[in-house]
Parts: structure tokens; C-alpha cells; sequence
């Protein structure tokens, strides 16, 4: 699709899965977790257990790891009748521990299109989750030097994004986001009036995926963040 950027002057970046590896840590973990409780249930029926879980819990614990290891633990005293050993809760926040702990991996391209576009716009990270464990991460990965602003937000809905962009004094019309969810990084952006990119990755977690009613195809979608330098002045 034709797309002009060239009234934007501030780009803001999902980080998870768009700067760095995220969701592919939560698919392994939720693959140890079954292994766990393989004696209580099957593992379709623990990840359907565990997903309906987190969704009951997002409101009472955010987006996050440490959301996670709680549902996790729920899901074990019920999925157990409350029989689950202690050695195994133990287990279960290890798996947490380690997801805090693992290394940020940058996919691919990340610091070569943030080196050419810091000092042009005004770069932005716009994210959910914990806030103590995306600062952590954001300073693991050796980013914070690109961004002018980094903002953890409860969730991104059109309401989250028009209060941040008013707080920041950033126009509408000359904002850019660039993300991997169609639903929290693209949908609500465009439904604001700015501009969108989406850019896939390999694996996405079944909350934040849109049904074919919600898709759209007034936004960019690239295969590579590299892509991104094609369509801006540089």
C-alpha cells in the first residue's frame, strides 16, 4: 500500500516481541508447567486452565510475568483440588524467576533502524506490562539511549494512547506507531487518527490476536522492522 510519513515527527515502539523476545519465553514456560501438573490433567486441558486464568486475573494483576506466575500457581490448586505439593509451587515460581532472568534478546535489525532514526524523530516506548520488569529489560538490552520517553502502560486501548499523547504534547497527526499486535499496537492507534505499523511476530498470544471482523488493511504491515527505513526520510 502507498503510505506518506512525511509529517511524522515522533515514532512510538511497542517493545515485547517488536524490540526484543518475549512471548516465545511464556510458550516455553506454559510447555514446563503442563509437564508439571501431567498427572492432574491433559495438556490442552491445563493450557485452557491457565489462559482462562490470566484472563480472569488481568484485571487484579496487569499484563506481566508476575501476573503470570500467579495464574500459574491458581491454576495448579485447581486444576489439583488444592493437592499440589509444595515442591511443585516452588517449582512454578522458579519458572517465573527464571522468565525475569533470562536474557533480552534483540530480534533482528533492532539497533541498526533505532541508530538511524534517533536524532531525526522523537523515538518513544510505548508498553505493557510490569514496570519493574520492562525497565529491567529496556536497560538489559542497551536501548535506553535511542529514546527520549519510555512509558508503561496498564493497557493500550484508544483512551491509554489519546492521554499519553496529550501528556507528552504530541500531535495526532504526526505520531507513528510501529508494533507486533494488531489489536493493542495498530487497531486503537488508527481508531485515534495516527498511523500504524504492524510488524508480525512468529508467535502470538491468543488474547491479543483480532477476528477477520476487526481485521484492517489501511496500515503498513512489513516482515522486518528493517523494512521500516524504505518508507521514512532518512
Amino acid at each position: 500500500m502507498e503510505v506518506d510519513f512525511s509529517n511524522i515527527k515522533t515514532i512510538g515502539f511497542d517493545a515485547d516481541d517488536t524490540l526484543w523476545v518475549n512471548e516465545t519465553y511464556f510458550r516455553d514456560t506454559e510447555e514446563k508447567f503442563a509437564e508439571l501438573l501431567d498427572g492432574y490433567e491433559t495438556k490442552n486441558k491445563i493450557d485452557q486452565e491457565l489462559f482462562k486464568m490470566e484472563m480472569a486475573n488481568l484485571e487484579t494483576y496487569g499484563y506481566g510475568i508476575k501476573g503470570f506466575m500467579l495464574s500459574m500457581i491458581e491454576s495448579a490448586l485447581d486444576l489439583s483440588n488444592n493437592e499440589i505439593s509444595q515442591e511443585t509451587i516452588g517449582e512454578i515460581l522458579n519458572l517465573g524467576k527464571k522468565m525475569i532472568s533470562h536474557p533480552v534478546e534483540l530480534l533482528d535489525g533492532v539497533e541498526e533502524v533505532l541508530s538511524q532514526l534517533v536524532g531525526k524523530y522523537r523515538l518513544i516506548v510505548l508498553t505493557k506490562g510490569d514496570l519493574l520488569d520492562q525497565e529491567r529489560k529496556l536497560e538489559k538490552s542497551g536501548l535506553s539511549q535511542y529514546f527520549h520517553h519510555v512509558e508503561v502502560l496498564s493497557d493500550k486501548k484508544e483512551s491509554n494512547y489519546q492521554n499519553l499523547l496529550e501528556h507528552l504534547d504530541i500531535d495526532v497527526n504526526e505520531f507513528l506507531m510501529i508494533g507486533n499486535s494488531l489489536k493493542s499496537d495498530v487497531l486503537p492507534i488508527l481508531n485515534i487518527g495516527a498511523k500504524a505499523v504492524h510488524v508480525p511476530f512468529h508467535t502470538t498470544w491468543v488474547h491479543e490476536m483480532v477476528s477477520e471482523d476487526e481485521m484492517v488493511n489501511n496500515h503498513l504491515k512489513l516482515n522486518s522492522l528493517k523494512d521500516i527505513l524504505k518508507y521514512l526520510d532518512n
